[in-house]
C-alpha cells in the first residue's frame, strides 16, 4: 500500500511522480452507481452523511525534457459551494509536493486533462474562485474538443461540474490544444478518447524505453471499480465505461504495464495481476519522497 504522499517510479528513462494533492470526501453512491450500498460499504465505509474517503492523485511525468502534469485536481480556488460538495481535509498540497520534486508551478511545461470535472481541472487556476488567475503560467493546455464543447455549454446534469468561468483563463492564455480524438502529444505520451464517463473523456499513456503507464482516471478511478458494474452514477456513458474498462483489463492484466489510480485512498501505482476467481491490484516498488 501507498501510505505515502508522493511517490516516484522510474519508467525506462523517465521518471513519473505520484502525489496526493488533496484529500476530500464524496457521496458513496455517486461513486458506485447501481452497486448496492451493502456490497461497497464492505469496501469504503462511509461516514455519517454517507460519503466515502477520495483523493484527487496526480501524476507528473518528467522526461528530462518537460515536465507533463496529467490532470490537475481540486486546488485551492474553492467557493463555499465546492466545499460543501467536496468535503475537501485541509489545504492542497500542491505547494509541497511541486517543492518536494523540484518542479515549481512555471516549470510545468504541459498539461493534459483527462476531463474537465472539478476535482480534476480547478487546480489549473489559483486565487480568487470568481477571478482565478493560472498556476501553472507557462504551460500548454491539453483536452479533447468535445470535452471542452460540454464544458463550455453544460446543462442542467452537469453545470455542478463544469465550472466554465475558471476554465476560460486556459482559453485566454493561448495555449489551449483542443484535441480531435486519439494521438501523440508529444514524443511517448499520447491519449486515448475513451468516452464513456464524459463524452470527450480521455486516457493518457506514458512509454519510455519499452516500459509502459496507463492513467485512465474516472474509468476506473479506484482499485475497487476494476468490475464492470462498478461504474459511478455520475458517468453519461456507462456502458461506455464498461466496455472501454473490459478492453483495458485485457489489455494490461498480468503484463509489467502500471495504472495510476486518480481517487484510490491506498494505492498511486499499481499492477493488475489476475487471481483465480477476481483480479487484484498489487503495488509498484517506488520511492517515496518526503513532504514537509
Amino acid at each position: 500500500m501507498a501510505d505515502h504522499l508522493i511517490q516516484t517510479i522510474r519508467l525506462g528513462d523517465w521518471e513519473v511522480v505520484g502525489f496526493v494533492e488533496s484529500e476530500f470526501a464524496l457521496d458513496g453512491g455517486s461513486m458506485f452507481g447501481v452497486v448496492p450500498r451493502l456490497m461497497w460499504q464492505k469496501l469504503l465505509p462511509p461516514d455519517a452523511d454517507n460519503r466515502v474517503p477520495m483523493r484527487t492523485n496526480l501524476f507528473l511525468v518528467k522526461t528530462g525534457r518537460a515536465s507533463v502534469l496529467i490532470d490537475t485536481g481540486l486546488g485551492d480556488a474553492l467557493s463555499d459551494f465546492d466545499r460543501k460538495v467536496y468535503a475537501p481535509l485541509g489545504d492542497s498540497r500542491y505547494d509541497a509536493a511541486l517543492a518536494a520534486v523540484g518542479v515549481p508551478p512555471h516549470a510545468v511545461s504541459h498539461v493534459i486533462f483527462s476531463h474537465l470535472h472539478t476535482d480534476h481541472s480547478n487546480g489549473a487556476v489559483t486565487g480568487d474562485p470568481d477571478h482565478p488567475t493560472l498556476r501553472f503560467p507557462n504551460a500548454h493546455y491539453y483536452v479533447q474538443a468535445d470535452e471542452w464543447n460540454d464544458a463550455m455549454h453544460p446543462n442542467e446534469r452537469t453545470s455542478a461540474v463544469y465550472l466554465h468561468h475558471r476554465l476560460q483563463p486556459l482559453a485566454d492564455s493561448g495555449r489551449l490544444h483542443l484535441l480531435a480524438g486519439s494521438g501523440e502529444v508529444l514524443p511517448g505520451v499520447s491519449v486515448i478518447k475513451t468516452g464513456g464517463h464524459t463524452r470527450g473523456h480521455q486516457a493518457v499513456v506514458v512509454v519510455s524505453a519499452g516500459e509502459r503507464f496507463l492513467y485512465y482516471a474516472d474509468i476506473i478511478p479506484t482499485r475497487f471499480h476494476l468490475k464492470g458494474p462498478y461504474v459511478a452514477a455520475v458517468d453519461l456513458f456507462p456502458l461506455e465505461t464498461m466496455a472501454v474498462k473490459r478492453a483495458l483489463l485485457a489489455d494490461c492484466c498480468g503484463t509489467p504495464t502500471i495504472i495510476g489510480f486518480d481517487h484510490d485512498v491506498s494505492f498511486l501505482f499499481g499492477r493488475i495481476v489476475p487471481r483465480e476467481k477476481w483480479l487484484e491490484v498489487v503495488p509498484v516498488d517506488s520511492v517515496s519522497v518526503p513532504v514537509s
